[in-house]
């Protein structure tokens, strides 16, 4: 196995999580014609979990999780620090795709700089 598989695998995992965010945002939060359907029938699933993302986005859990998980991240050593960031990571994504981008770009900021801080020896 390559020493560049890993990076290869998480710029992939990267791009995929990105595609499927701008998936949510772009087919069930801003297309038009849910916003028709769930005003005649709210307890369809897509309504729910449209209704349930959008008190998500609201309340920041996106940007703020993302922002905890980063900066507890940048802390913790070792492997648990890398797993860390990369959830801090794919959770920064995802704000930053959602509507959340001003606690995002620091959470994003913090979950990459731990993940290419150097290992110590």
């Amino acid at each position: 196995m390559s020493r560049r598989f890993p990076l290869i695998v998480s710029v992939f995992a990267l791009v995929l999580w990105l595609t499927l965010s701008y998936g949510l945002r772009y087919g069930l939060m801003e297309d038009v014609q849910w916003v028709g359907q769930c005003s005649d029938h709210a307890l369809q699933w897509q309504c729910v979990v449209r209704s349930d993302l959008g008190w998500l986005i609201h309340f920041g859990v996106f940007g703020w999780g993302a922002l905890v998980t980063a900066v507890i991240a940048f802390c913790v050593p070792g492997k648990v620090g890398r797993v860390l960031a990369g959830i801090g990571l794919l959770l920064g994504m995802l704000a930053l795709v959602l509507y959340s981008a001003s606690l995002a770009v620091f959470a994003v900021v913090i979950a990459g700089l731990r993940l290419v801080r150097a290992r110590r020896r």
